[in-house]
């Protein structure tokens, strides 16, 4: 048995279940169109340049959820997922989940995306551990604020940290697969025992080609 652990966005689906969902938002007429568009475009450009301010960046992601109360959001998310998450899906990822699955392996997800956004995108891969950004909740509804650690960067390293002390011995003692697109996901990839660098981008492709990591193609 292993730790299959598993980047979300561009890794498992073909895109960015983040960008897609500010997307969505915009083409739901959510939000002011042209406005969220360039912030949210830049934000995605700053992501892939390694130069993301993730606190920023999760405080816009996550207002347009206080507007919204938890029916319409559910209604909205059930939606997104049909409109642009199962164009995402790629065979070769279901593939590899179950491969792992097959081997008895325990599989995370661990992603820099925020929780209402990624909990129904990891249930629907049929993987049950996520570790996402946290959102805020007070009194059953969101304030539009992240909580906790941004599960992003050397984030992913300290929220993995407590998700194993919490695990069992059994679990703590695995080997560790960790699979990434992003060079912002190096910090974990640097920790684990079998990184694992998928489609990777450019920065990411060279690190893994110079220090003999697997790289692996699941489009």
């Amino acid at each position: 048995m292993s730790l299959a652990i598993f980047d979300l966005d561009n890794t498992l689906i073909a895109g960015d279940s983040d960008h897609a969902w500010g997307q969505f938002l915009i083409e739901q007429g959510r939000v002011d169109a042209d406005a969220y568009k360039q912030a949210n475009d830049q934000f995605y450009q700053d992501y892939c340049a390694g130069t993301l301010d993730i606190q920023a960046y999760l405080r816009f992601a996550l207002a347009p959820l206080k507007k919204l109360d938890r029916d319409e959001l559910r209604r909205l998310h059930a939606q997104f997922m049909t409109d642009k998450i199962a164009a995402m899906s790629l065979s070769k990822a279901k593939t590899l989940i179950d491969q792992h699955k097959q081997k008895g392996d325990v599989l995370l997800v661990i992603t820099a995306t925020n929780e209402f956004v990624t909990a129904p995108i990891v249930k629907a891969l049929g993987i049950d551990n996520l570790l996402a950004s946290g959102v805020e909740q007070v009194d059953g509804h969101y304030t539009g604020e992240p909580e906790g650690i941004p599960c992003f960067a050397e984030g992913k390293v300290q929220r993995l940290k407590q998700w194993l002390d919490e695990q069992d011995e059994s679990v703590r003692a695995l080997d560790t697969y960790f699979y990434s697109d992003s060079r912002n996901d190096l910090p974990l990839l640097e920790q684990v025992d079998y990184p694992v660098a998928v489609d990777p981008d450019p920065t990411l492709a060279e690190v893994a080609k110079t220090r003999g990591w697997t790289i692996l193609s699941l489009r």
